[in-house]
């Protein structure tokens, strides 16, 4: 019976997780977040211009010298 009850609440949560994401992924856009191009008070980014901008952020990451060790000779 336990068994049950355990499959049970798990079909629920994942019913709950499949309606929010649904909502989510019908609005079309990701809520403005400070910090990036159109944040608090402009436009906010397109999906595309968000990949854009991660794909920048990662390259620069990428090209950054790695910092050395202090007894490294």
């Amino acid at each position: 019976m336990r068994a049950v009850f355990t499959v049970l609440g798990l079909v629920v949560v994942l019913a709950v997780v499949g309606v929010l994401a649904k909502k989510q992924l019908s609005a079309g856009v990701a809520p403005p977040v400070a910090g990036v191009a159109g944040g608090p008070g402009g436009a906010a980014a397109t999906p595309q211009q968000q990949v854009q901008q991660f794909q920048k952020a990662a390259e620069a990451a990428m090209q950054q010298a790695r910092p050395m060790p202090d007894d490294a000779k």
